[in-house]
């Protein structure tokens, strides 16, 4: 289901490798792959890109030991971008027999969007990872050290068989580029460098890709089973100081785009119209505002995003509960012969009128109150992004009543978004853990609207086995009209049951001025705080309360509280001795029903 789930790929491409001769079948589809001519052990490699947008493929940057003593001589290390996401990217080691380490790291930018730097530092004691000089994940233990095999540096665009992984692919945003800035490599010389942590390697040469430097590179001429496309020569193409990879349809191949701009979807929030388009856009044919027309409907200004795909039309007259259609024409992409919208028509999602609370049965279908599960597009109000569906159909699950909920999950999920008003909400995550059985087996981190909410959840360890577990975030500000949850591996693949969602009242008032119904968590005041600040939460009957508070690495550094508390409103005052920065405080609620854990996020400036 990932990537390299589909990794006997490499075994049909040692084929092609070894046997020039080998007749493959042509594919619909035209990629690109760029590899060094010699393998290195060890070092820091670094690259410079803007990953290929658009579902259904993937640009990289990875490591690769040529296989002659079959899989139990895996040597692989991976940097993935799956264009789908705009706030994700993929790490991934894999070792003998094929065994992959996953672990999907959250972005806080578009890598599709401009050019960022990512490295991977590996040594015999750790492999790790760094975006934009930022060390973000490593992985030790014993496996690392089995990778101590050559390995050439690669970077390949190519469209998987597996949509569970990558999503299905639409030839409209046909031909995908990914463009490369520069790669270097630095040998490991430990205690003795020039650059990479603790300044233990020593740069060796760095290639700007102002031409092609054919002592170093070799263009790939293969495929593999699982790959949808042929790699040709023709679509690695050096242009402008830049190594351009290319994935083509049939014919058109090389640095070509005859297609026009799509008009993709267009959606309405808050006065504003949001038009997302299949490719990078024409600043000035995007801002003209008489490019777009919406029928009864004035348009203000039109403002192009970041990632040059996406308009943003501020408008004046919109009834969201009638119906309306967006035109638009004249619009150029940036190909080097513009090629021009002319003319097409969209329906405008208007925002979804919920009942709260929301509940999605996430991996099963719709029962009693919850809606069922589904993948995200950008028509729907609510769904999932990667993953597959398992079930647990028959199993008990202890702790509550929703049994068909926490019998269905959705495994190896990254994203999952829901369309909500402008407002804050108390957004509740099920799990149950239904596959492992001992404490570190399955671990994994969430980020909610851009921020971590946990970065070890270890449902066995909780909760046990066949367990309902209920994790409440805490109040969570929507101001664009869609809630984020990215979740990121660290050992097995995260998982999610349901989903729950409530409207918060304001904020502002007396906490006391009604009875809570539940375990509810208020943010603390003042955030940010310089001595102390109020914790201010509710019961809604006798419950035991732990507070423990986490430092960015998931490091418990104070545990101010631990009592019994009576139902109602209660405010703690937290008075903390520990440096400036950003903390976690942990509740957890037990009573005689169940046990509910909820995070709040804290800034501590001294």
């Amino acid at each position: 289901m990932l990537k390299n789930r589909a990794a006997f790929k490499k075994t049909l491409l040692i084929l092609a490798l070894s046997h020039s001769s080998l007749t493959l079948i042509a594919k619909d589809y035209k990629g690109a792959e760029l590899r060094t001519y010699t393998a290195y052990t060890y070092g820091r490699f670094e690259v410079n890109y803007r990953a290929s947008f658009g579902a259904g493929q993937t640009s990289t940057f990875f490591t690769y030991h040529e296989l002659s003593g079959g899989l139990d001589d895996w040597n692989e290390i991976d940097i993935e971008m799956l264009g789908r996401y705009s706030d994700d990217i993929q790490f991934n080691t894999i070792t003998s027999g094929q065994t992959n380490h996953v672990h999907h790291q959250f972005l806080p930018f578009d890598p599709t969007a401009d050019y960022h730097t990512y490295a991977i530092e590996w040594t015999p004691e750790y492999v790790a990872w760094f975006v934009d000089n930022v060390e973000v994940y490593r992985q030790t233990g014993a496996h690392i050290t089995t990778l101590n095999k050559p390995q050439k540096i690669m970077m390949n665009i190519w469209p998987p068989a597996y949509s569970d992984w990558v999503g299905l692919l639409d030839e409209r945003y046909l031909p995908f580029q990914a463009y490369y800035d520069w790669v270097s490599y630095a040998s490991y010389t430990p205690g003795n460098g020039n650059c990479g942590t603790g300044n233990n390697f020593t740069l060796q040469w760095r290639d700007d890709f102002d031409s092609w430097n054919t002592n170093r590179w070799a263009k790939a001429t293969h495929t593999w089973q699982g790959n949808n496309c042929d790699f040709i020569a023709e679509n690695c193409v050096f242009r402008d100081g830049k190594m351009i990879l290319c994935l083509t349809d049939a014919t058109n191949i090389g640095f070509t785009d005859k297609r026009a701009p799509a008009l993709i979807s267009a959606t309405f929030f808050d006065d504003t119209v949001t038009v997302c388009f299949s490719e990078r856009l024409n600043r000035e044919s995007a801002e003209k505002k008489s490019n777009c027309s919406i029928a009864n409907v004035t348009i203000t200004s039109a403002t192009l995003q970041p990632d040059y795909r996406t308009v943003k039309l501020a408008v004046s007259g919109i009834n969201p509960s009638q119906s309306y259609t967006l035109a638009a024409l004249g619009i150029k992409d940036q190909a080097p012969v513009p090629n021009t919208l002319t003319g097409q028509v969209v329906n405008i999602k208007m925002p979804p009128n919920w009942q709260f609370p929301l509940k999605i049965n996430v991996g099963g279908d719709a029962t009693g109150d919850w809606l069922a599960d589904q993948d995200w597009t950008p028509y729907r109000d609510y769904g999932r992004l990667g993953g597959a569906q398992n079930n647990f159909l028959g199993q008990a699950i202890g702790g509550t009543s929703e049994q068909l909920v926490f019998q269905t999950e959705q495994v190896n999920i990254v994203n999952y978004k829901v369309r909500l008003p402008k407002g804050n909400y108390q957004v509740t995550l099920l799990f149950a853990e239904n596959s492992f059985q001992a404490v570190g087996e399955r671990v994994f981190e969430i980020n909610v609207e851009g921020n971590y909410a946990i970065r070890d959840l270890d449902i066995f360890k909780e909760v046990g086995a066949h367990q309902a577990y209920y994790y409440q975030l805490g109040t969570i500000p929507v101001t664009d009209g869609l809630l984020d949850i990215h979740f990121g591996d660290r050992q097995s693949s995260p998982i999610l049951n349901g989903l729950i969602i409530e409207q918060v009242a304001g904020l502002k008032g007396s906490l006391n001025s009604r009875q809570p119904s539940k375990f509810e968590l208020q943010p603390n005041f003042p955030n940010p705080f310089n001595c102390a600040t109020t914790l201010r939460f509710a019961v809604d009957q006798p419950a035991w309360i732990k507070i423990a508070i986490y430092n960015l690495l998931g490091v418990q550094v104070a545990a101010p509280y631990e009592a019994y508390f009576t139902p109602g409103w209660h405010n703690l005052t937290w008075q903390p001795n520990l440096p400036s920065g950003q903390y976690f405080a942990r509740f957890e609620s037990t009573n005689q029903n169940r046990t509910v854990y909820a995070v709040q996020k804290i800034t501590l400036l001294r």
